[in-house]
């Protein structure tokens, strides 16, 4: 019988592989990676050594030159610096590093710990000799010059397409993307199997989602709110291209896309006009633009008013410039108008509205109601308007940039930012009433008026009376009671 051989050494390795681009999601080319680690950990093995692989590290569908954390790398770092292991087996260096300073953080502590590097494709990469750390920073500073040179060619096709009017690609923008009825071949990143996906053509506008953004655009135009138009989308069921629901934060940033009154954008910057369909005019566009960056326009803040009059009708009650918000109010419990200050006493909130819509629908149902609407400027060059605008924020940045270095002091600053933002909010202002809409638009002339203001959310209800009258609720005085008293105590006055 033979002896048993205790002279075998094993040591402990681990395998790291990365693929920075997986488009199929189907871990391809990180499982080739792993196998050529394996074949490789067999081939350094001898009868008297064997290296034996621990532990397998796979950062998968993430670019090493991005700079973002790598949760299996950083892992791998951590068992080496523990003693777990002292060899890593790589496809290659550039499955490790993209990054200099990662580089010399995986040396030192190679050093420290006195780890090998054995590599598929560059053999051998002893980090504890002068020669080897020189490879490795050679071979390092070749793959991140490959990677910068992709990232080149990548970025001017990527201009090429945009200049030209072309999609990028990603994800679907919400707006465009009508079927083509083809079909092509797409491999599912959840199953790794292949499908068949319909052709979408980009410079088609979805009609349900196009008309989404027009309304938005012109409930903002009219008075209305983000967190209305936000609350609009989600009662009508209409979510992003994804299926998730468009929150406030999303809408916002959806009514400000270029994209929208067909503009081209490349790296923030506006470049042209896209082949695709516009949703809104380009007036429209920057209205909304001058709207939503005026640094004046404050943001809502807890809830949203659920009545037409809540903090929108005056109080009545002597010297007091407050308004009346709507809560709970007397025996019945009803909502009932009431001043913010508390004062004062208190009206029926349901039947002060339907006071008020009724007077808006029979004055708005008169022959004469189209003598009620606003003409819209015509002669506001809203390009020249817009260049202005941009000029005068580049100024901004100037003054700040200087202010900074010490190139001038705090009065020059001031002086110069004061001026600059008084420009600014005339040129906000120009821009802003290019694109209004009136909020009586949609209901004088239409066929039955009362229909169309019950249909219309309840932002564009506010904006209604806020363009077209003031109302203030009295005091009823004591004694006083009956219907009579009750409208005697609500006044309207009049702006048009």
């Amino acid at each position: 019988m033979g002896t048993l051989n205790t002279a075998i050494r094993v040591i402990r390795c681990y395998i790291y592989a990365r693929i920075s681009q997986d488009r199929t999601g189907a871990h391809l080319g990180t499982e080739r990676q792993i196998e050529d680690c394996h074949a490789l950990a067999k081939r350094l093995s001898t009868p008297e050594v064997v290296y034996e692989v621990v532990k397998i590290f796979e950062d998968n569908d993430l670019s090493a030159y991005s700079g973002k954390p790598r949760k299996d790398y950083l892992e791998m770092l951590q068992g080496l610096e523990d003693g777990d292991a002292t060899v890593v087996l790589a496809w290659h260096t550039d499955r490790l590093h993209r990054s200099p300073t990662e580089l010399e953080e995986y040396i030192a502590l190679s050093e420290r710990r006195s780890v090998l590097t054995h590599t598929v494709q560059a053999g051998l990469i002893d980090l504890s000799t002068p020669h080897g750390r020189m490879t490795a920073r050679i071979l390092g500073a070749v793959a991140r010059q490959e990677s910068e040179h992709k990232g080149a060619r990548v970025a001017r096709k990527r201009q090429q397409k945009a200049k030209a009017g072309e999609w990028g690609g990603g994800i679907r923008p919400f707006g465009w993307g009508v079927p083509t009825g083809e079909m092509r071949k797409k491999i599912d990143k959840a199953t790794g199997e292949e499908v068949l996906v319909p052709v979408l053509d980009m410079d088609k506008a979805v009609p349900e989602e196009a008309a989404a953004v027009k309304y938005g655009t012109e409930l903002l135009l009219s008075g209305g709110s983000i967190q209305g138009f936000a609350k609009w989308l989600k009662d009508k069921g209409i979510t992003s291209t994804q299926g998730n629901v468009i929150r406030p934060t999303d809408t916002r940033l959806l009514l400000l896309r270029p994209r929208n009154a067909g503009i081209a954008v490349y790296q923030g910057q506006e470049i042209g006009h896209g082949s695709w369909e516009p949703l809104v005019t380009e007036a429209q566009f920057r209205g909304v633009v001058a709207l939503l960056t005026n640094p004046s326009r404050t943001s809502a803040r807890g809830s949203k008013p659920k009545w037409l009059g809540s903090l929108l009708y005056g109080c009545g009650v002597k010297d007091c410039t407050e308004k009346v918000k709507c809560g709970r109010a007397g025996s019945s419990q009803k909502p009932s108008y009431r001043c913010v200050t508390g004062h004062g006493g208190s009206r029926q909130a349901e039947k002060v509205d339907k006071y008020i819509s009724d007077v808006i629908v029979e004055r708005l149902s008169r022959p004469d109601a189209v003598d009620l609407l606003e003409p819209g400027p015509d002669d506001i060059d809203v390009a020249a308007l817009q260049v202005q605008s941009d000029q005068v924020h580049q100024r901004l940045k100037d003054l700040a940039a200087l202010f900074g270095s010490g190139a001038i002091g705090m009065a020059q600053f001031t002086e110069g930012s004061d001026a600059a933002r008084a420009q600014l909010e005339g040129l906000t202002k120009g821009l802003a009433r290019a694109g209004r809409r009136d909020p009586l638009v949609g209901l004088v002339g239409a066929p039955d008026v009362a229909k169309a203001w019950q249909v219309l959310e309840l932002d564009r209800r506010r904006s209604v009376v806020k363009a077209l009258m003031d109302v203030t609720i009295l005091p009823m005085g004591r004694g006083r009671s009956g219907n009579a008293a009750f409208y005697d105590s609500i006044r309207i006055d009049w702006k048009r």
